[in-house]
């Protein structure tokens, strides 16, 4: 099983339940990711999962299971996943480069 590390940014959707609000779903989803040992950043249209790549996709498995044993039919996720070799980056330490970037354009 691949053990390199990745950054997932996950978005995931319940379909059907007949309501435009997915904040409930939203909190169980949350909850169930800081449960877990992986570090997380929650933003406006998903969180960052950060950790070794078999940890990160077992959590996504779990998610999934656990909203559906809460009553969730069906639910749609997408993510974009990163991976480098030559060095160690979380996430912000992406955010961080930009913004120093930044900071020296002024």
């Amino acid at each position: 099983m691949p053990k390199i590390y990745c950054l997932a940014d996950v978005c995931m959707v319940p379909i059907g339940t007949g309501s435009a609000s997915v904040s409930d779903f939203v909190t169980l989803v949350e909850k169930k990711i800081r449960e877990s040992s992986l570090k997380s950043t929650l933003h406006s249209a998903g969180t960052t999962i950060e950790g070794p790549w078999d940890d990160v996709f077992k959590l996504l498995g779990e998610i999934h299971e656990n909203a559906h044993e809460n009553g969730y039919v069906r639910i749609q996720s997408s993510m974009r996943v990163g991976t480098r070799t030559d060095k160690h980056q979380t996430a912000q330490d992406k955010v961080d480069t930009v913004l120093k970037k930044l900071g020296n354009t002024d």
